[in-house]
């Protein structure tokens, strides 16, 4: 069913738009504001607005579902777009309302079953063509909802001059939509520009080729004209795909190879639906739910794979070598540690087992980054590793000092994370270095902060304070820990670093997120 949804000045394609700007609104609450949607209404629409998108592909359209009610105005549910052409929306139209003359003409189509298809102006002026299906309350003739598709005219007229079996499956598969009998589109991968398009009927004979679908199969040797040849001829799955999707009457997706190629395959089987009850006399005598057609869309995905691969392999060599270099850093800190234990001077060994623990900070990073593909860190994992490593390295048998770490997950490019996780251990090492003399019990605590467009990291000790004459800007002759602290935090993480007296010290840490997410 045809109907033309004119728009009015101030409006969108026939949608009132507030302020002429669009208010989103929240998908999982938008039903909500229909009170006369009981909740198998609501779950039959969320099913038809799963099955939409693959409608507004092969349309090349934009498919809207909009809520019905003869007293309420009609609000826009669920918003497709096309990936084939450009939308007529650039934006979601999700949760406005169409304007009144769209609702008028609404009721007037559903009264008189009259049918148009008219010239209808976004608000831009740009001319479209709307056609509006009403969706009913399963097995009623109550109409609860309405498809509104809307076409630029351009896209209209070629469309018009396409084949006649291609115009009446995209009817089909509209009406296949109104009805939500599209089973499994929602389970299908978006479709794309490069797709191609076959349609078979019943007997599995092809009976339309586009020109996309058609250089495809060239690539592998169909030089000659498809139209007309069994299905089965093919040496591809393509017969199987369709045999499959008609026998359990619903849409499928497959990856194959043929001719050398990868391919996605998608089948579309589509019936012949009769209106029910006031629209059952429009039927053309001889339609019945027999599956008619089955449309089979085509892609060819033999680079994407080629790609995906390419990385796959960069991946693992690049997680490969960052488990290297982390072992080897393990075998350089025990090599270390081995020299710590022969050292005569304290002095020295402490300052071993302080070089040894920034070597595996560093390590850390890297035992991260070669058990995972991406290149971010998550530094509340990190900081607790390197609070236990710290607390079994650096803690005498003899002293109880307790640690904590708290704070969201937050996530840093692998630079960032690695002077982070540096700055921490020096400022660990600090503490338990200075703030505990001549005590055996103390607590240090972490605390990681989330600033939106920065990140705090906190260290605080309950131990015995900072002197009175204490200066970070001169900390590079009494302390080399805090030095390399002021260092990393000023040069690699662009940040600040302060420190003060509070029961204790604290040490805060403040730098902005890297925007570049890189190594």
């Amino acid at each position: 069913m045809l109907v033309d949804c004119g728009a009015r000045p101030g409006a969108v394609g026939g949608i009132v738009m507030q302020d002429d700007v669009v208010t989103p609104v929240q998908q999982s609450s938008i039903y909500t504001q229909c009170d006369y949607l009981s909740e198998d209404d609501v779950a039959f629409l969320r099913a038809i607005e799963g099955q939409i998108p693959i409608v507004a592909d092969i349309s090349r359209a934009d498919v809207m579902l909009c809520s019905w009610q003869p007293d309420q105005p009609c609000l826009v549910l669920a918003h497709a777009r096309p990936h084939s052409v450009a939308a007529v929306h650039a934006h979601s139209m999700v949760g406005q309302l169409l304007d009144e003359p769209a609702c008028r003409k609404l009721r007037r189509f559903l009264l008189s079953c009259e049918t148009h298809n008219r010239q209808s102006f976004t608000g831009d002026g740009a001319p479209i063509v709307v056609q509006l299906y009403p969706v009913w309350r399963p097995g009623t003739h109550q109409v609860i909802a309405a498809l509104r598709i809307e076409t630029n005219l351009l896209e209209h007229e070629r469309q018009r001059r396409r084949s006649h079996v291609f115009q009446r499956v995209t009817l089909q598969l509209q009406r296949m939509a109104q009805y939500g009998r599209l089973i499994g589109a929602d389970t299908l991968t978006p479709f794309g520009e490069s797709d191609g398009i076959i349609v078979v009927d019943r007997t599995r004979v092809i009976r339309y080729v586009s020109g996309v679908a058609m250089n495809l199969y060239r690539r592998i040797g169909y030089l000659g004209d498809l139209v007309g040849r069994p299905l089965s001829n093919l040496a591809t799955q393509d017969d199987v795909l369709v045999r499959a999707a008609v026998a359990q009457q619903r849409c499928l997706e497959q990856e194959e190879e043929a001719g050398g190629r990868r391919w996605v395959k998608k089948a579309l089987p589509l019936r012949n639906l009769p209106p029910p009850l006031l629209w059952r006399w429009l039927t053309p005598k001889g339609e019945s739910e027999e599956i008619s057609h089955v449309i089979l869309v085509v892609s060819d995905i033999t680079e994407e794979r080629r790609r995906e691969q390419e990385l796959r392999v960069k991946t693992a060599l690049i997680q490969e070598l960052h488990h290297r270099v982390k072992n080897n850093l393990q075998t350089i800190a025990a090599l270390l540690r081995m020299q710590a234990r022969r050292a005569s001077n304290e002095e020295t060994r402490q300052a071993i087992e302080e070089a040894v623990n920034r070597i595996l900070s560093v390590a850390v990073i890297h035992e991260f980054l070669s058990r995972q593909e991406a290149r971010v860190i998550n530094m509340r994992e990190v900081s607790s590793r390197i609070v236990a490593q710290v607390q079994h390295g650096l803690v005498a048998p003899d002293k109880h000092i307790t640690f904590g770490v708290e704070g969201p997950p937050i996530y840093l490019p692998s630079r960032q994370a690695t002077a982070c996780a540096l700055v921490l251990n020096e400022l660990l090492q600090n503490a338990l270095e200075h703030g505990f003399e001549g005590r055996t019990t103390g607590y240090i605590q972490v605390t990681l902060e989330d600033d939106g467009d920065q990140v705090i990291m906190r260290v605080r000790d309950d131990g015995s304070g900072l002197p009175t004459d204490f200066d970070l800007s001169g900390t590079e002759s009494r302390s080399l820990g805090l030095y390399i602290v002021r260092t990393l935090v000023q040069e690699d993480l662009k940040g600040t670093l302060e420190m003060r007296n509070r029961n204790g010290v604290e040490a805060v840490v403040t730098f902005p997120k890297s925007i570049l997410g890189g190594e």
